[in-house]
């Protein structure tokens, strides 16, 4: 099979789909690889590196999208990207496509083959792909609501943790999965005070047991989380919907109650976000203030530690690439239940019931259209 890794061309990306490593794997099992010049720049990982380990480099994108049964990148493909794409290809990445629309209509006209890192499945029902990039977001999330909290930014001007009798700031997480609880993690780190919102019981009970008395967790309901948020000095959105939109935890309302310079981190922003003030930044323009609350709402969060994010995400995309090479599609995806659930769009039909429920189009189970 022929395998194109372009550059990532979305503003502030510089992670790349494929290392070396998985490259040398996949030139052993007798595939080839084409990786666009420059497109591992970003994460310390040179041309010369991939051509030591067997791949060739193409001078555009166009070479790379023209001659690639499976295309390998980190986000989703961009206009330019997606008028290239065509009926036969596969493309393996991050989607988001429920907030998407404009994405959805073109890969459906593509008749692409569409499979996003974010539905994939493991044997437990987790999501191992979004996992990786879902604990880097996580763990950036206080460092990026510190730096917003100071005077210069907007903010409060607080630290995060405690100084002699000065209290620390109030940290409310909006979930709590692999993003939530890293975000715990690097809080309760930093010393500042930690309540978790969760769903289930189970969760509550996970989280209490982790961290002890250091955090609050609870489950609470629309007017709870509204009074969690007007108390907060920090709110950090991590609330998932696997391939949906996210849940508008935060409405307008509570924003408008919430203290002047206080700060909301909406990691969720790659679904929609979970705030209905939210909208989408980027690294060089991080931030905007909506009634004297600052907002970071950085959809590629984790593209800010390229190198970190790249062989973390790389170490778990790993065996799916090299099962779609192996054993290409359909194959792959009928003998793994988990890769199938990953497909989103195939042969311009919805194969993913979330992305089908935001976009207000037919779906399709994945099983069908495998003929399965």
């Amino acid at each position: 099979m022929r395998i194109g890794v372009p550059r990532e061309i979305k503003t502030d990306e510089y992670r790349v789909g494929l290392v070396p490593a998985t490259v040398q794997e996949l030139v052993a099992r007798g595939h080839s690889v084409e990786v666009e010049a420059g497109a591992g720049n970003g994460a310390g990982i040179g041309d010369a590196d991939y051509v030591a380990a067997g791949a060739t480099i193409a001078l555009s994108p166009d070479q790379v999208f023209a001659h690639a049964d499976l295309v390998v990148k980190v986000k989703e493909p961009l206009a330019a990207e997606r008028a290239q794409l065509r009926r036969g290809q596969v493309i393996f990445t991050y989607l988001h496509l429920a907030p998407d629309r404009a994405q959805v209509d073109d890969l459906v006209r593509s008749g692409v083959t569409a499979i996003a890192y974010e539905t994939v499945t493991d044997a437990t029902g987790r999501l191992p792909l979004l996992a990786p990039m879902s604990k880097v977001a996580g763990r950036m999330a206080p460092q990026v609501a510190a730096h917003a909290l100071e005077r210069w930014h907007g903010g409060r001007g607080i630290l995060l943790g405690a100084v002699d009798e000065v209290p620390p700031a109030r940290v409310v997480v909006l979930g709590g999965g692999e993003v939530g609880g890293a975000a715990v993690e690097v809080a309760v780190g930093m010393g500042a005070e930690v309540i978790v919102v969760a769903r289930s019981h189970g969760t509550v009970d996970r989280l209490s047991r982790r961290f002890g008395g250091r955090i609050s967790a609870v489950i609470a309901g629309k007017d709870a989380i509204a009074a969690l948020c007007a108390s907060a000095d920090v709110v950090i959105g991590a609330a998932l919907v696997a391939g949906a939109s996210a849940p508008k935890l935060i409405t307008a309302q509570t924003v408008a109650a919430m203290k002047p310079g206080a700060v909301i981190v909406d990691v969720s922003i790659d679904q929609g976000g979970c705030a209905e003030t939210s909208q989408p930044t980027t690294h060089r323009q991080p931030t905007f203030v909506v009634d004297g609350v600052v907002h970071y709402c950085v959809a590629n969060m984790p593209g800010a530690v390229p190198r970190t994010s790249t062989f973390a995400l790389t170490h778990a995309t790993q065996p799916y690439v090299l099962a779609l090479a192996d054993r290409g599609f359909p194959r792959a995806l009928i003998d793994d239940a988990g890769l199938r659930a990953g497909l989103n769009v195939h042969d311009g039909r919805i194969t993913c019931r979330g992305v089908a429920e935001a976009s207000g189009l037919a779906f399709v189970p994945a099983t069908e259209v495998l003929g399965l």
